[in-house]
């Protein structure tokens, strides 16, 4: 969650300005989608679930959401979630701590979910679907984003070779134990470093298989990738090459979707 990263003291604005322009120029190669958010009435009831320190959290406020809930399964995400809110001057969240494979949420509070590459480290994450599912009203919507299997992870086992030299030329991902994650030559096991040496468990779907998660109770407007990890590499990567790279080797394929 952008602590062991930072050049910041962790919950300081400071540190959650550098958190969202890192997320920005990786995730969406320095173009934030609007796709992600759809554009949902201001009094519209709005779940950010796995919230992780917030970033998600300001993108629905500055879109003037609000009633929104930040939801997610640790004490500490929450904690520098609300630091977030609090840095930037913003009211009116609600933060509640939940598992996404049992929510506590009555059928039907939502409007629209946004859950942002938190469902592939669940065991059940065809049962995070059916929860969020669960939630979202008739006719609402959701945004829903996994790991996905580009090109690299697919054919990870005979290019790990090209991983080795990566990481003996200094690629890598800084903190949480990540540093060497380009010198693994099991897929699984990058996919699980990503989040950090302590993370217990990271899934990556085709799109064949997410879809298969979603169809039972969501009609699909469209599916779109993003997240080449630029940053990752030890040398500079132009902003033309990263933003097509993003949008065809993504690591993450998002869903918009509206509750049948």
């Amino acid at each position: 969650m952008w602590t062991g990263e930072s050049n910041y003291e962790t919950g300081t604005r400071d540190f959650f300005e550098e958190h969202a322009r890192v997320y920005i120029e990786d995730c969406f190669a320095g173009e934030f989608d609007e796709k992600t958010i759809p554009s949902v009435p201001t009094e519209a009831k709005v779940l950010d679930l796995g919230c992780g320190p917030g970033f998600w959290v300001i993108q629905l406020i500055q879109r003037r959401i609000g009633n929104l809930v930040a939801a997610d399964l640790t004490e500490n995400a929450l904690q520098l979630a609300r630091k977030r809110v609090e840095a930037y001057g913003c009211e009116g969240v609600e933060f509640s701590r939940q598992n996404a494979e049992q929510l506590t949420f009555a059928s039907e509070s939502f409007d629209h979910v946004n859950c942002q590459g938190v469902i592939h480290h669940t065991p059940n994450t065809v049962g995070c679907v059916a929860e969020i599912g669960r939630v979202t009203k008739s006719g609402g919507t959701a945004c829903i984003s996994v790991y996905y299997k580009n090109f690299f992870i697919r054919n990870w086992g005979i290019l790990s070779w090209v991983g080795k030299i990566v990481n003996m030329v200094g690629g890598g991902l800084k903190g949480r134990g990540r540093e060497s994650i380009y010198a693994t030559t099991d897929t699984n096991e990058i996919v699980r470093l990503f989040d950090g040496a302590e993370n217990p468990i990271g899934k990556a779907y085709s799109r064949k298989e997410f879809v298969a998660m979603l169809e039972p109770h969501f009609t699909i407007e469209r599916t779109f990738l993003h997240f080449f990890p630029a940053r990752s590499l030890p040398f500079p990567f132009p902003k033309i090459l990263h933003r097509l790279l993003d949008r065809i080797l993504g690591f993450m394929i998002y869903a918009s979707l509206i509750k049948k």
